[in-house]
Order: structure tokens, then sequence, then C-alpha cells
């Protein structure tokens, strides 16, 4: 059986229905990745995931358990990292992390819980002076203590910087080499598609697509090539190129569009090699998670 499974999920809050029956899996083991704009019913969903909030009708399980019986063998097995949560300002790193280690039946040594989430510096420093970045992964640390099998976490690096949002990635991907199952929310679309094996979009209570992040980014739409042509090289000098590929030149700027680009790219840098010709701006764009993600959200209204 899945980690999570799902079916004919309904959740309403008076006339407003805000998940309109869903179906989800999520297998054991993998990253996956719930997107959609704010008043999608994501929310919604991953709490009544959580055991946080009743469902109006539909079949889930969790971990082979039903969330709303709020059961202590499942709550054993699931760790939560919220987008905002408040913890003992005034102990240590380590002072807090042995403190929720002792809710557990079964948990991880404080040592390896600060090695995983990269904290080990911190271990005598207390909570009110950690960064941003700092106190996310002790947040991580705490959902881990009782070494659960699965994880849900909630915009896990909002207001990170660059360096600390890769850092944290870091930490998830171990999650997955350690075997556990990561139920994600993010807005960055970049976060989606570095880290989960499949996603899912929500527009309206409703899941509009889903699959592995490359294979929606790719759906239908093509890779562009982009260069400039070179001085004393004329449109009517480049070379012919794959039957499928559309070739646009306005001035000197030119613009292929083409499934696979592998061909035509080759083409290209032979055409300049063969000539002497230098091609220093020459980029492939691949298409994006966040492009398929922005067509598909574009009508949703904000507000939840």
């Amino acid at each position: 059986m899945p980690a999570i499974h799902v079916r004919g999920l309904r959740k309403s809050y008076g006339a407003h229905e805000a998940v309109r029956g869903i179906d989800l899996d999520v297998e054991e083991g993998e990253v996956f990745g719930l997107l959609g704009p704010n008043g999608a019913g994501k929310t919604t969903t991953v709490e009544i995931l959580e055991g946080y909030r009743q469902r109006s009708a539909g079949e889930v399980s969790v971990l082979g358990h039903d969330p709303a019986h709020a059961e202590r063998d499942l709550k054993e097995q699931i760790g939560v990292v919220l987008q905002e949560t408040g913890v003992e300002r005034y102990l240590t790193v380590a002072e807090v992390v042995d403190l929720y280690r002792g809710y557990y039946r079964k948990s991880r040594p404080v040592d390896e819980l600060l090695a995983l989430t990269g904290l080990e510096g911190q271990r005598d420093q207390r909570v009110k002076t950690l960064s941003g970045g700092q106190r996310r992964r002790l947040d991580l640390a705490l959902a881990l203590a009782g070494d659960p099998q699965l994880l849900f976490l909630d915009e896990p690096t909002t207001g990170f910087d660059p360096s600390a949002r890769r850092g944290a990635w870091d930490v998830i991907k171990g999650l997955r080499e350690l075997g556990k199952t990561v139920l994600l929310t993010t807005h960055y679309m970049d976060e989606a598609q570095v880290l989960a094996d499949r996603v899912a979009v929500m527009v309206g209570g409703v899941i509009v697509a889903e699959g592995p992040p490359d294979d929606l980014a790719r759906g239908d739409a093509a890779t562009e090539i982009h260069l400039t042509l070179p001085s004393g090289a004329g449109a009517d000098t480049l070379p012919d190129l794959p039957a499928a590929a559309r070739i646009t030149v306005e001035g000197e700027s030119v613009l292929v569009t083409v499934a696979d680009p592998t061909q035509a790219v080759n083409i290209l840098t032979g055409w300049a090699l063969g000539r002497g010709l230098s091609l220093p701006d020459l980029t492939v764009t691949r298409p994006r998670l966040e492009d398929v993600y922005l067509e598909l959200t574009k009508e949703a209204t904000p507000g939840e």
C-alpha cells in the first residue's frame, strides 16, 4: 500500500468546498510535491493528512491508518514542519532536540539529529540567537526526533537566502537516501523540480496535473535555442536544420524552436566552427516546470 492513499477527498466550509473530490497516492520512499496557488486547497489537504483537520467525505489512509482517528501509532510515525513554529527560545539547540526526543517511545540520538540537519556547530547556541535558516533546520531536527517514516514539509525554505535554500535541499535529499517519505509543499518551482520525484498541481480544490516534474515540464512544449548571428554571417548562411525545427530571425537575433535540441545544437556549432566563427551567447532553454505551473494556474484567484 502507498504511504498515503486518498480517494474522493472532500472538505467543505459551509457553502465553500475547498477540496473537491481528489485522488492521490504517495509511494513509500519518494519525495512528493503538492503545488498550487493560495486558495487551491493544498493546505487543507495536508492538514487532513496530518490529522489536524476533519474531512467532509472520502477515503484517506496514511501509513495504513485513518488520520481522523488520531492514533498514537500514527503520530509516532510522522513528522511535521509547519510554516511557523514556536520552540523554547532560551534553551540551547541540543536541549530543545533532547526535549522533543522525550515525547517518543523510539527516537534518534541528539548528535545524529544535529548531524542530519547540519546543526553540529550550533549545538550549544540558544534558539533565540539562530538565523532564519538555522531555525528551519532546527524545525526539521525536531520533526525527525521520533525517527518518522513520513514527513510533511510545509514551505520549508520560505525566506531563505540562496545559500540556505541549497543547504536545505541537501538535507531533504538526505532524507530520501534514508528511505523517508516526504510530502512537500512549496511555491518555488525550481525547488519542486530539483527535489520531487513526482508533483501534483492543485487549482480550485482539484488536481489538474500530476507526474514527474520533468515529464510535466516537457509536455508539448519545445526547447528554444537562442543565438546572435556572428559578424559577417547572414541569416541566409545558416545551415539546414532538422525538418521539425522552426527558425525565427529578427535582425541578428536567431531563435530555433525544436522538440529535441541535440541535433540542432550540433549542426549550429559545427557550422560556426567550420567558418571560424564564435557563438558566445548561444543558449539552450528547456521547458521548465514553472512554465507549466503558470499556465495551469493562470485563471486561479488568489486568497485562502
